[in-house]
């Protein structure tokens, strides 16, 4: 009980245990998705598929602590409260990106892990999460730090919704509906995923659901499944969908979208086999030594940058940060440390504001997160 309750603390985003689980599900057992049952007819076809889960390529320790361990760590989340949160507002970007002219290559970050991704006139939105808490319940869970930049009705027509994996900070139930009803977009997602979204009333039509190193082609754009090093899960089952990460390819650029991972000696395969890149979207925040092998750290971040990318061309920008508090460190060090990390190594950053559009050209800008 206490294990599991550690994991969606600390930032596994599943469900806590008890109690706690109880409230969480009431009157919300649609968020939950499909059942094992109902995904493993299209998992099984995955060589990745084993006796029931999905494996990773480079083996992800899981969290297993002792008594004095989990105490420790409880303890930690409870001191680190207020450090964890920002010092005051979170300040939005002045004008939030509400209608976007497609260019050769952009990014608008919404917070998290959303983002829209434009490549050579086509526009990806990854990890999308408009809810207030990255829960299954709207009154317990993980409640977001800065209001969303933009209404999900207001966002540009997408060519593409693509989702990393199916934690509940980045596979939603409200926002996967309300795309659906807004945009005519396809659903791209790793295997599995697809049956939570049936589940939902997505139409077969508007899924495609990918194993890794498969692709889906939309006109002149390519979007690639490739690993990452994390799991999955919606409630006491693990890893019965899988967990990836996405290469965006247009006729001139070529994007990178890292969801949710740890360090992974993938990185540099997916660099030799798709890139070099000329943007990443890689996590820099919910990490800690505890669980060191499904979330990166900022230093990580930019060693996984230079596998993909050049240094001298390659733009960074960093998410899986500043919107839901999912790990006991100080809310600002994510991206003080990658700023650091990235300085060292001459790696081009920027760290825009929620709704904030920024591209290769764009400035650095004012360091916003320092209140």
């Amino acid at each position: 009980m206490l294990r599991a309750a550690l994991r969606f603390g600390f930032g596994t985003a599943s469900l806590l245990a008890g109690g706690w689980a109880l409230r969480a599900l009431h009157g919300a057992p649609a968020a939950l998705g499909a059942s094992p049952a109902e995904i493993q007819a299209v998992a099984r076809r995955s060589p990745h598929y084993r006796d029931g889960a999905f494996v990773n390529i480079d083996p992800a320790s899981t969290l297993s602590l002792d008594r004095e361990q989990q105490r420790l760590l409880i303890r930690e989340l409870v001191d680190a409260r207020n450090t964890g949160r920002p010092p005051g507002p979170i300040p939005l970007a002045e004008q939030a990106t509400t209608d976007v002219t497609a260019a050769g290559l952009a990014v608008s970050w919404y917070g998290h892990s959303s983002a829209l991704v434009e490549v050579d006139g086509y526009r990806v939105l990854a990890d999308p999460i408009w809810s207030r808490r990255c829960s299954p319940s709207r009154t317990v869970g993980p409640e977001r730090m800065h209001e969303v930049p933009v209404p999900l009705e207001a966002l540009p027509a997408v060519d593409a919704v693509v989702v990393s994996h199916d934690h509940y900070d980045h596979l939603d139930i409200d926002t996967i509906t309300g795309l659906a009803r807004t945009q005519r977009a396809p659903f791209v997602v790793p295997l599995g995923v697809g049956a939570h979204l049936r589940k939902w009333g997505i139409p077969e039509d508007r899924i495609v659901e990918l194993d890794w190193h498969e692709s889906h082609q939309i006109g002149e754009l390519t979007l690639v499944c490739t690993p990452a090093r994390h799991f999955s899960g919606r409630l006491f089952t693990r890893n019965t969908t899988l967990w990836a990460s996405w290469v965006i390819v247009g006729p001139r650029h070529r994007a990178f979208f890292g969801g949710d991972t740890g360090y992974t000696k993938s990185f540099a395969e997916i660099g030799a086999d798709h890139g070099p890149f000329d943007l990443t979207l890689l996590p820099v925040g919910a990490y800690h030594p505890a669980w060191p092998d499904i979330h990166m750290n900022p230093e990580e971040a930019v060693r996984a940058h230079l596998d993909i990318a050049e240094a001298d061309s390659g733009l960074l920008v960093p998410i899986h940060w500043a919107t839901f508090r999912l790990a006991p460190h100080p809310w600002a060090e994510p991206v003080e440390r990658l700023l650091r990390a990235a300085d060292t190594d001459g790696i081009n950053v920027t760290v825009p504001k929620p709704g904030q559009r920024v591209g290769p050209g764009t400035s650095a800008g004012d360091p916003w997160w320092r209140m």
